[in-house]
């Protein structure tokens, strides 16, 4: 009753469930993803309504804006690798 496959054939009889710490990384990967993009989006967003005089200035908001999301596509790499870690390691053993 508790094997996970027969073990005659190897066929798989019920599938190996997450425990508490796994469930929690991954949707801590999953919030983490979701946060970022709204995040790179509401960025992008807020820059596009600058309202510029002079080329200076739109040259200027232009640098800021790729600057901005450089970094923050920079973060969302970083969190994506170490909350992407976490959830693998605590993926489910078959």
């Amino acid at each position: 009753d508790s094997a996970m496959k027969c073990p005659q054939c190897g066929r798989e009889l019920r599938k190996p469930q997450r425990g508490l710490f796994g469930k929690i990384f991954l949707w801590v990967f999953y919030i983490f993803n979701a946060f970022m993009l709204l995040w790179v989006i509401g960025g992008y967003m807020s820059a596009s309504e600058i309202q510029t005089t002079t080329e200076a200035e739109r040259i200027g908001a232009s640098i800021g804006t790729g600057l901005g999301l450089s970094m923050l596509f920079g973060l969302w790499v970083v969190g994506d690798i170490i909350t992407g870690l976490l959830a693998l390691m605590t993926r489910p053993k078959s």
